[in-house]
């Protein structure tokens, strides 16, 4: 469907430039705008590889195990069938550590992982936790954004960290409004059975 999509947008641009004498506008334009697709793209590539090589430190010392050790209260509130399941719980903390970074691209990965684990002992119905950790992944909490700040960055902006409160407020609010409903439909659907 998105490719048909892509084409009948393509496909609409070229019968317009055509129509109105457009068409060398309309290719120096694609060349342009691919030139600055792959340069922004680079320029992401960096934050993401830095990002992710700290993650991927912080694995390898056992700096995430500690975080998890920190966090066990939270995510053992929140997810109270992996309590003593360490395993698991370092995968969410790294899910969250990522997100909390606002790295949505390498957090996505992490939560996959997670999710996997947690998918062991499901048989082929995701659990009220599982579902809780898509939520928490999809809504996730920001306490430095650093990919949308690379993005403002390489647009020119002065400082690209100037919408913090924006975000902090933005994404504590869908956390907290994801969590008590999927806290909610988990005690709703708990009473049905």
């Amino acid at each position: 469907m998105l490719s048909a999509i892509w084409f009948g947008m393509i496909a609409a641009s070229v019968l317009c430039a055509a129509a109105t004498g457009r068409l060398g506008e309309l290719s120096s334009g694609l060349l342009e705008g691919a030139s600055d697709a792959v340069e922004f793209s680079l320029l992401l590539l960096g934050s993401m590889c830095a990002w992710l090589g700290f993650l991927r430190i912080a694995e390898e010392s056992g700096l995430t195990r500690l975080f998890a050790r920190c966090l066990s209260p939270v995510i053992g509130r929140l997810f109270p069938d992996y309590r003593e399941n360490q395993d698991i719980q370092g995968k969410i903390c790294m899910n969250l550590s990522a997100n909390l970074l606002g790295l949505g691209n390498a957090a996505t990965p992490l939560g996959i992982q997670a999710a996997r684990r947690m998918a062991r002992g499901c048989s082929g119905t995701a659990s009220d936790e599982l579902c809780l950790l898509v939520v928490l992944n999809t809504a996730s909490i920001q306490l430095l954004p650093a990919t949308i700040a690379s993005v403002r960055s390489a647009s020119g902006a002065q400082s690209p960290f100037d919408i913090l409160p924006a975000v902090w407020l933005a994404s504590a609010l869908s956390v907290v409004v994801g969590v008590l409903t999927a806290k909610f439909l988990a005690a709703v659907g708990r009473c049905r059975r």
